[in-house]
């Protein structure tokens, strides 16, 4: 069976949520502090980075991480083809990391996820629609073509934004992984104003996605808004207890690892 690292650096959270949502798609799934060092994530056959405020968001979100030590293991990982996700924070991480949308190199990051054009940190129910063909995307392959996909937005820094000439090459070489749209998928402005409605980035290979919205935090019934009618109140414990919604993020990412074989270790 494959293994999966959650990464917890100083400042993680939704770390557990993260965890459960692979274990229950049948992963086995490890937290791995900071602590123990990049030696400790190179017995992992991919890598789900969780949201949070790592190092408090200095210089800015995602910033300090992208060149933590564990962060190391997950770039030499990336670039050798092993999956990589990385959810909110972690996508911060991964844009400064330079792995997506990995135009540049290494620690060059050619695009930055910036403070919302609200100015103000935004907690919302959002849908996000899957905007390029599965097979330019193989960490998450498995999932239908346009698929929608209920999530929450948590973030006070989740505008995509570039140079001009770099939103082009994003946009048409298909980096643009998932657009925000509407329960039907039809498309709608991004609420943190993101530059192309752009809801999670990936690289060249599509073996690494940044994305902003929570999946995790939509992968059961009682996680779901009882304002926009995704919920019920009166529902019962078996219809509560169910897993729906962003689930279906972390079961493609599964179906697609389980069929990649297992490297010897």
């Amino acid at each position: 069976m494959a293994r999966v690292a959650v990464p917890i650096f100083p400042g993680t959270n939704s770390e557990d949520e993260t965890l459960r949502a692979l274990v229950a798609v049948g992963l086995e799934a490890e937290l791995v502090h900071w602590s123990r060092g990049a030696r400790a994530l190179r017995a992992f056959d991919a890598f789900v980075l969780p949201g949070g405020f790592a190092y408090e968001d200095r210089v800015r979100a995602g910033a300090v991480a992208a060149h933590d030590e564990l962060t190391d293991a997950v770039i030499e990982a990336a670039q050798a083809g092993k999956f990589v996700v990385g959810i909110c924070n972690g996508a911060q991480i991964l844009v400064e990391a330079g792995l997506v949308p990995g135009t540049s190199g290494v620690r060059r990051p050619t695009a930055a996820f910036t403070p919302n054009s609200s100015g103000r940190f935004l907690c919302m129910h959002v849908y996000v629609r899957l905007n390029i063909d599965p097979a330019r995307l193989p960490v998450v392959g498995a999932l239908s073509p346009g698929a929608v996909i209920p999530m929450w937005l948590s973030h006070g820094e989740g505008r995509l934004q570039a140079a001009p000439d770099e939103l082009a090459r994003l946009e048409s070489g298909g980096y643009i992984a998932f657009t925000y749209c509407d329960a039907n998928g039809a498309g709608v402005p991004a609420p943190n104003g993101s530059a192309l409605n752009c809801a999670a980035l990936t690289n060249a290979e599509g073996n690494v996605i940044a994305i902003m919205p929570h999946p995790e935090r939509d992968a059961w019934r009682f996680m779901q808004s009882e304002s926009d009618g995704t919920a019920s109140p009166s529902a019962d414990a078996q219809e509560i207890l169910r897993p729906s919604g962003g689930i279906a993020f972390f079961e493609a990412f599964a179906r697609a690892l389980n069929a990649r074989p297992v490297p010897a270790r």
